[in-house]
């Protein structure tokens, strides 16, 4: 399962693999990918460095990459009271109406929210850039695109590959032109922030578009069958991230989380602004039903929305309150039936690689004939 792409990373299978768990990111590098950690929840430097230490040490010498959330264009002088200070207080209502009607206990006094999308902001993220360049990452890739022209330059000169992923060949143009040097066409099926255009149809769409960049296949691939189809769309590898939800090294902080994406099916996600303003896939649940309700007061842009919601969400997940709890993730959910440590999912994507290439060549063998 290898391409021009995994050669020149120097990984054996042209799977990489996205999460924001250390031992996740370090058995998916072990196994023969390239392990990816995100770090958007990394607000305090030493939390990072602390965790890539642990990577470090674990990956037995594999390369592995970082993946932030950062704004093209700075935001000079905003802080985080800043934006608070814009949320309406409706919304805030609404919020604490909504985990009444459930019953969901308040935070122990003194308590901090464990979840913050503050990652968005230019300081944080650089923050997160120079503890990583201190470590031997070959990939930074961007969730929010381009990231400015001098982190690309920066990465450059460490002899760092840039990502960035794109929902649109129109995106993936802009990258090109940012002199980003791989870019992952994201589809409509997949966890997390997502666009309006499906695997299928964006995939080759980004290929011809910035050819000869190489481009990485994500949303909807669970499968051997899948990452051969993406090749064969002219991807030169598949980013997953969602089937590692399950694995057994995942550090999900609630056991009931991994229950409900154990038993959710393919039609069981929903893309909701409810998370962080900006549409993205997660588990449907009775919090996304609230916000996305006409009567209710609607969702907030992007960062306003992942601040307001922040608090909330930390004690949905403490209690593990059912009806609210979710996580994003995307349309490959159905494929994720039991718990598996990431070596037997690469075992499953290998082998199912290797059916899919065998049936095609006996196809192309009898056509020729």
């Amino acid at each position: 399962m290898q391409t021009e792409l995994s050669k020149k990373l120097g990984v054996e299978h042209a799977i990489f693999g996205f999460t924001p768990f250390p031992a996740v990111a370090a058995a998916i590098s072990r196994a023969g990918g390239f392990g990816v950690l995100g770090a958007v929840r990394y607000t305090a430097p030493d939390d990072l460095k602390r965790d890539l230490d642990w990577v470090e040490a674990h990956v037995d010498g594999k390369p592995y990459g970082l993946d932030v959330v950062m704004p093209a264009k700075k935001v000079e002088g905003v802080t985080e009271a800043d934006v608070e200070a814009m949320i309406p207080e409706q919304h805030r209502q609404f919020v604490r109406d909504t985990l009444a009607k459930y019953g969901v206990p308040e935070l122990a006094e003194g308590e901090a929210s464990g979840w913050r999308i503050t990652g968005w902001m230019e300081q944080v993220a650089r923050n997160q850039l120079d503890v990583a360049f201190d470590y031997p990452i070959r990939l930074l890739a961007n969730a929010l695109g381009s990231p400015p022209a001098d982190v690309v330059a920066r990465a450059h000169e460490q002899d760092v590959l840039v990502a960035a992923l794109a929902g649109s060949a129109r995106h993936a143009v802009k990258h090109k032109e940012a002199g980003i040097d791989i870019v992952v066409a994201q589809g409509y099926e997949a966890g997390g922030h997502t666009g309006e255009i499906a695997s299928m149809v964006l995939t080759p769409e980004v290929v011809d578009a910035v050819h000869p960049l190489p481009v990485l296949a994500a949303g909807g691939i669970g499968s051997g069958q899948q990452v051969a189809a993406a090749l064969a769309l002219g991807a030169q590898g598949a980013w997953l991230g969602s089937l590692w939800l399950t694995c057994t090294e995942a550090e999900l902080t609630s056991s009931a989380v991994t229950r409900k994406l154990l038993a959710a099916g393919s039609a069981d996600t929903v893309r909701s602004r409810a998370l962080t303003g900006k549409p993205a896939r997660q588990l449907r649940t009775e919090w996304t039903d609230a916000w996305d309700d006409p009567s209710g007061p609607g969702t907030l842009p992007m960062p306003l929305q992942g601040l307001l919601v922040a608090e909330a969400l930390t004690r949905i997940q403490k209690y593990e309150v059912e009806p609210l709890l979710g996580t994003p993730v995307g349309q490959i959910v159905g494929r994720m039936t039991s718990e598996r440590s990431v070596q037997a999912v690469f075992d499953d994507l290998t082998r199912g690689f290797e059916q899919a290439v065998d049936r095609m060549i006996r196809i192309a063998g009898r056509s020729g004939k």
